[in-house]
């Protein structure tokens, strides 16, 4: 178990399902994992993300970036999609990702 979650969490990372992810490494390595194991070890992330989104922001910036990158997101099927990211620049220099959210273009 503790070999492979960083596999599993990479695996999750790029959107292949919790299903398919069990699937595999029975396949792989003939190791049999719930969909529930995979869930679990991929709790992390999840709790990460949802932190992230639930930060205190910086009361100020000196500027407001907008850009997109293009990742290869799993809706029914895996297609890049846009991803825009806000960054904020605050008076010191540094930089902060405000936000990101996956949409099909940018």
């Amino acid at each position: 178990s503790d070999n492979l979650e960083p596999t599993v969490i990479q695996l999750y990372t790029k959107g292949i399902t919790t299903a398919e992810i069990a699937e595999l490494i029975e396949t792989m390595y003939g190791a049999h994992y719930s969909k529930a194991t995979v869930f679990n070890m991929t709790k992390a992330v999840n709790e990460q993300v949802q932190a992230f989104q639930q930060r205190r922001l910086a009361s100020q910036y000196a500027a407001i970036f907008l850009d997109a990158t293009y990742l290869p997101l799993k809706r029914d099927t895996v297609q890049k999609e846009a991803v825009p990211i806000a960054i904020g620049i605050r008076p010191d220099g540094t930089k902060e990702v405000l936000n990101y959210q996956g949409a099909p273009t940018e």
